[in-house]
């Protein structure tokens, strides 16, 4: 089998993408990061969960993003709860796809495997400017510009985005037929102390529309249980 290094987060999208990779034939090497997020919740999932869910191996990088700050998720800035709105919202973490990618990119060469799989999405989403299509044929270009093994031949670089196009709902009946199970995945902006979704921030209401729209029972626990 093929080797692919997938971004892991141990969220819903991550996880389904995990699952995807699996399905399309190759062997998924799991990257997630620690960089200062105000919960670990997700980190103690992916922990866990990662080679459960067929990753070959699973790296955790850390690194600190508090020093750089200007998000609710990196800052004491807080979460929004009002609901989901149409601008670039203050969870938007600086360059923080760019930076996943890179790490991901170096890992993928020294394994001699071509293929990077991350979980953006261009549809039901949060306005995050590095989950559109046009950013990630960007950093493709640059993946097959910047490394040793596209200068000299060896192969070319290609990010899959297997959900970029999909709804939320879309998502999770893909996941589903995969077998995922979503039971262990994190996803919270902002959980309570016992690590129980919050039910009213972004990331909550966007997976508690599409397992609604999706005819499918979220089998985590929330706080809150917010819009369904």
């Amino acid at each position: 089998m093929k080797k692919a290094v997938v971004l892991y987060s141990g969220g819903l999208d991550s996880t389904t993408c995990l699952a995807i990779a699996r399905s399309e034939g190759f062997e998924p090497y799991a990257m997630s990061f620690a960089y200062g997020q105000r919960h670990q919740a997700e980190l103690k999932v992916a922990r866990e969960y990662a080679r459960e869910m067929g990753a070959q191996d699973h790296m955790l990088v850390d690194f600190d993003l508090r020093k750089i700050g200007g998000s609710a998720l990196t800052s004491a800035i807080d979460v929004p709860k009002d609901g989901v709105g149409s601008d670039i919202p203050v969870t938007y973490v600086p360059a923080r796809n760019t930076i996943f990618l890179s790490f991901a990119l170096g890992w993928a060469e020294v394994l001699r495997s071509f293929d990077i799989y991350i979980g953006v999405n261009a549809l039901d989403y949060s306005g995050y400017p590095d989950c559109r299509p046009e950013y990630i044929a960007a950093f493709e270009t640059l993946a097959n510009l910047a490394t040793k093994a596209a200068v000299e031949g060896t192969g070319q670089y290609r990010i899959h985005t297997p959900l970029i196009h999909l709804t939320k709902a879309e998502i999770i009946r893909r996941g589903v037929a995969l077998g995922v199970d979503y039971g262990k995945t994190h996803f919270c902006y902002d959980p309570t102390p016992e690590a129980l979704a919050c039910g009213r921030c972004d990331s909550c209401r966007l997976r508690l529309k599409g397992f609604a729209e999706a005819g499918v029972k979220d089998p985590v626990r929330y706080a809150v249980r917010g819009e369904e």
